[in-house]
């Protein structure tokens, strides 16, 4: 490790080598010719959205209000045989479900977490070109391990939540990581590899079943 950290900080000194002491580093423009913005309809974005997440393995369900997040989650719940699901502490109380044990993530440990059935959230943006969740650490999306340890995560999208581009989303979250150096989650279907088999494994790096309930 010393020799390769040795040979990286030797060749950035001979790249260095006739730059006059009393040049100063400035920001040089970058042209940048990708979109920065989706210009389609709110509805068409939705429904790539939800078309792109299907792509990915896994669940999205369109619900038309947000009187019907309640009832969503706790079907899902009994589908998928959760008992006892983890919420962040400010996940609005309508969107917890009925008859299921919900535990606010009061800094649980990875040991608790592991204990538990599955994890409620809300997110902070969605990519319709994407199919990408971006969960930013905050009130709705909960701390980042609450979303990487259970086996199941569901995860509520409000229809102006979705952006088309991957800029947009960005921007959207720029207040949280510049002000508070939040981390950020992008989740584009539930947590998944290939073996040396390409056999497809589940679960390595997060839940195993992701399912997204589209509000609007």
């Amino acid at each position: 490790m010393s020799a390769a950290r040795d040979e990286i900080l030797g060749r950035i000194r001979a790249a260095l080598r006739d730059v006059p002491a009393t040049e100063t580093a400035t920001d040089v423009p970058v042209a940048r010719a990708y979109r920065h913005t989706d210009e389609r309809p709110r509805d068409e974005l939705v429904e790539l959205l939800c078309a792109r997440i299907d792509d990915y393995h896994a669940d999205v369900r369109r619900l038309p209000g947000d009187a019907d997040v309640g009832r969503a989650v706790a079907d899902a719940c009994t589908d998928m045989g959760l008992a006892r699901v983890a919420v962040p502490p400010q996940l609005p109380r309508h969107w917890r479900p009925d008859g299921v044990d919900v535990v606010e993530d009061r800094d649980l440990s990875a040991r608790q977490l592991d204990e538990l059935d599955g994890a409620i959230t809300g997110c902070a943006a969605a990519i319709a070109e994407t199919g990408t969740l971006v969960l930013d650490g905050q009130a709705m999306s909960g701390r980042r391990l609450l979303t990487l340890v259970p086996d199941h995560h569901i995860c509520v999208v409000c229809a102006d939540q979705v952006v088309g581009q991957v800029p947009e989303a960005i921007a959207a979250v720029a207040t949280p990581v510049g002000e508070r150096g939040v981390p950020i989650t992008l989740v584009s279907g539930a947590s998944a590899t290939s073996d040396i088999e390409l056999e497809r494994v589940e679960g390595v790096h997060g839940p195993r079943h992701l399912l997204v309930l589209v509000v609007g």
